[in-house]
């Protein structure tokens, strides 16, 4: 059995996809929310209250989930799989 939290993500890789992209980018338009987020603030922010933050905190969490699976699934050694036969 596989332990740790990057192999468990890993074990959910279409579920994370699917709420990445539809939570981790809604509202759609005028451009998808996340990315409205991370332009405000590498520009530097101003104007963001706290709230600013936990949308974006929100909006991300997604895609940090996304990032940690795929990278769970790069760096967990698959398992060998086993016959189901019996042999007498």
């Amino acid at each position: 059995m596989k332990k740790g939290l990057l192999p468990k993500l890993a074990a959910h890789l279409p579920t994370l996809a699917i709420a990445a992209l539809t939570l981790g980018l809604a509202p759609f338009t005028p451009q998808p929310h996340v990315w409205q987020k991370l332009t405000w603030l590498a520009q530097g922010g101003q104007g963001m209250v706290w709230y600013d933050y936990f949308d974006l905190l929100l909006h991300g969490s997604p895609w940090v989930l996304l990032i940690l699976g795929l990278i769970g699934k790069v760096t967990t050694p698959a398992t060998p799989r086993t016959s189901a036969k019996k042999t007498s």
